[in-house]
């Protein structure tokens, strides 16, 4: 299902769009002074982008983060953040937990005390990501958000859903035959699904390393052999 070109390309998604959520935030603090709905906004992507590379779930799951409900610090005040979605909310009816490390819970700290009440526009809205009605973030329009701003920073454009198959072919990539792992990090439900869909990641890695082998074999031939 997929081609070669998503394996060489998995690098640079990973590297550029990385430290995206870094740069959004700094343009945030810069704006929140003259421009605060703008700067709340950038501020807003820069969180969906960075749980998205820890956490690659679903749009549906992405938009309806509530605090202290899906978003939660087990540990306590200033512990890290930990992203849990029991199965009766999840797509596939498998629980979802996400530990995130402390950079990424001081950046949603930061967007939480300092950006997002101004999308709150007054309301107490549980959402992590609240909407203009008080409600939580339409779907279709916060993925043309991040993608869009994905784009124009990068260059590169990646849907919501793709940080989910990228993913799984950075694991793989670097953990052959795991995917079990791959299973319970996109919440499948049978793996006989995740095997389906992305066995043919480690065919084309098995190819790449046999061309290799063999180009390094000629590379280093005796003369005359």
């Amino acid at each position: 299902m997929f081609d070669s070109q998503m394996i060489r390309n998995v690098k640079k998604p990973q590297s550029e769009v990385a430290n995206l959520p870094d740069m959004l935030m700094a343009q945030a603090r810069a704006f929140k002074d003259h421009a605060p709905v703008k700067a709340a906004i950038t501020a807003q992507l820069a969180v969906a982008i960075a749980i998205l590379i820890v956490a690659p779930i679903r749009l549906s799951s992405l938009v309806r983060i509530k605090l202290d409900e899906n978003l939660i610090r087990p540990g306590g005040l200033g512990s890290p953040y930990w992203l849990v979605f029991p199965r009766y909310d999840v797509k596939n009816r498998v629980d979802l937990n996400f530990a995130f490390y402390q950079i990424l819970s001081d950046l949603i700290e930061e967007y939480i005390h300092d950006f997002r009440p101004v999308l709150l526009r007054g309301s107490n809205a549980p959402w992590l990501f609240p909407g203009e009605t008080g409600d939580f973030k339409t779907p279709n329009m916060f993925s043309g958000q991040i993608t869009d701003r994905i784009e124009k920073a990068t260059g590169l454009r990646i849907t919501t859903h793709q940080f989910r198959h990228a993913a799984a072919a950075i694991y793989l990539k670097h953990h052959p035959d795991e995917y079990e792992t791959v299973r319970r990090l996109l919440g499948h439900r049978n793996i006989q699904t995740t095997i389906t869909f992305y066995c043919g990641l480690e065919t084309i890695a098995a190819t790449e390393k046999f061309a290799k082998l063999v180009r390094d074999q000629v590379a280093f031939r005796p003369e005359g052999i």
